[in-house]
């Protein structure tokens, strides 16, 4: 709303508006429709510029977030860390790192790859596929390679893997353990049992391994957990059969993997027949009940999990209770419908949320308040995404209605506030038709407009 010298409110509808936030406090400047918002608010403030640009920080968090055609370009600071990204090929980001050290990437993927650090220890280079160096990256704490696939020597923990002609052969070392394989003909890989230390300083056993394979995938032969109180042979001749054997659990598979496999777990105390998994599956016993027959049904049940389909993909219900949350979703041809309800059993409080894709999307968060959106074209695909609830959902949202339940303060605006309501518990304020006809009532009195000409007050 915007203020005249006399106190009076104007709202233009979809050209301008400015209004209370009713989920918090602060206010929400909007123009032009759906193409330009700003809010300012306690947490932090925000601009968009939909469907191109939008900017939030939060103030709590020490955080800031700018998106520009998202997902295309982004960049994102939490405190020292950030990150910025084009495509995700065209990247660089920085922070400290767990060790104290400041580090910053630059990333031209999958050709080229930097870092550098506090701790010119941590500098690193790779020209891919000539020759390069890498800390913490691709799910490997080192990798170093030459002429790839000719050479590459990759790290993780203790566990050292030289490649030649990758992936064909390679020499695997590490604490107490030696192996080698020339892919897919034979391979063997030997680990003694050894000892760490945990995270508490207590000194635990590190069971052994011998694994063996032939033809691979065709014949595998592996004993593990060597050294421990439930080690494990497994064994594997495809397509004929396939048996795991430990103190805690058998396995076995016929002709897979169209065949029959029959599971007894002693440890969680079940039975399971699979003829073949995960088609049709029956299970029985304390720790697991199952029945499936894929696509037409399944029912399963353990002690804190329970999961339920129909003619699969039409229904779908999942459960997670572990205290303190208690988790159910709902869902009906995947995203068309979802229900979603996560309760606080310790608290008692709810956090429930219900979409209906293009139609709408419904939430109520743990504190009672309440949103209404109609239409609803990507949340619910991406629900936790808030850059696309800022940048995107501007665009379809005709209809916004959000009550706030610990002060009562609602609101509703259709068509971009050409229709606007406001209720708090002392003040009523609606406008309609770009501010033509306008309704105030607060505890200083009545006001009315028509045509912007003011024919009441009191």
């Amino acid at each position: 709303m915007l203020r005249t010298a006399q106190g009076e409110e104007h709202s233009f509808g979809p050209l301008f508006d400015r209004s209370a936030l009713t989920l918090s406090i602060g206010t929400r400047t909007e123009l032009f429709g759906p193409f330009m918002s700003r809010e300012l608010a306690e947490s932090g403030s925000s601009i968009t510029f939909s469907p191109l640009f939008t900017y939030h920080s939060d103030l709590g968090a020490d955080a800031k977030e700018l998106s520009v055609v998202y997902p295309i370009l982004s960049h994102k600071r939490f405190g020292a860390e950030y990150r910025f990204q084009f495509l995700q090929a065209f990247s660089f980001a920085g922070g400290a790192s767990s060790q104290g050290q400041t580090n910053s990437r630059f990333t031209l993927f999958p050709f080229y790859f930097q870092q550098r650090s506090s701790d010119s220890n941590r500098n690193y280079t790779a020209v891919v596929p000539l020759f390069g160096h890498l800390e913490n990256r691709l799910f490997r704490d080192e990798v170093d390679f030459v002429l790839l696939p000719l050479y590459l020597k990759t790290r993780k923990r203790d566990v050292t893997t030289a490649n030649y002609l990758f992936p064909f052969f390679h020499r695997r070392q590490g604490d107490g353990l030696a192996g080698w394989q020339l892919w897919p003909l034979v391979g063997m890989e030997h680990k003694a049992v050894t000892a760490r230390t945990n995270a508490v300083g207590d000194i635990e056993k590190v069971g052994g391994h011998d694994k063996t394979f032939f033809l691979w995938p065709f014949y595998f032969n592996n004993k593990l957990g060597l050294g421990t109180e439930n080690p494990e042979t497994q064994r594997l001749l495809l397509p004929l059969f396939s048996a795991q054997r430990s103190p805690r659990r058998d396995s076995t598979t016929y002709f897979w993997p169209l065949g029959f496999t029959y599971t007894h777990d002693r440890e969680k105390q079940y039975r399971e027949w699979d003829a073949p998994w995960p088609l049709v599956v029956f299970a029985r016993g304390e720790g697991k009940t199952a029945n499936r027959i894929w696509p037409l049904f399944s029912q399963a049940r353990n002690a804190t999990l329970e999961s339920d389909f129909y003619l699969w993909p039409l229904y779908k219900s999942d459960r997670a209770n572990s205290s303190p949350l208690d988790r159910r979703r709902t869902r009906l041809l995947l995203f068309l419908y979802s229900d979603l309800t996560e309760r606080n059993t310790s608290t008692g409080t709810a956090l429930e949320r219900t979409d209906l894709w293009p139609l709408f999307t419904a939430r109520r968060d743990h504190n009672g308040n309440e949103r209404l959106q109609m239409f609803s074209l990507i949340e619910p695909l991406l629900p936790a995404s808030k850059t696309v609830e800022r940048l995107y959902s501007p665009l379809w949202s005709v209809w916004r209605s959000e009550k706030n339940r610990s002060t009562g303060a609602a609101s509703q605006s259709f068509l971009w506030n050409l229709y606007r309501r406001e209720i708090t518990p002392t003040s009523k304020k609606c406008s309609l038709l770009f501010g033509l006809f306008h309704y105030q009532s607060d505890p200083n009195g009545t006001r009315v407009r028509l045509f912007y000409v003011p024919i009441k007050k009191g």
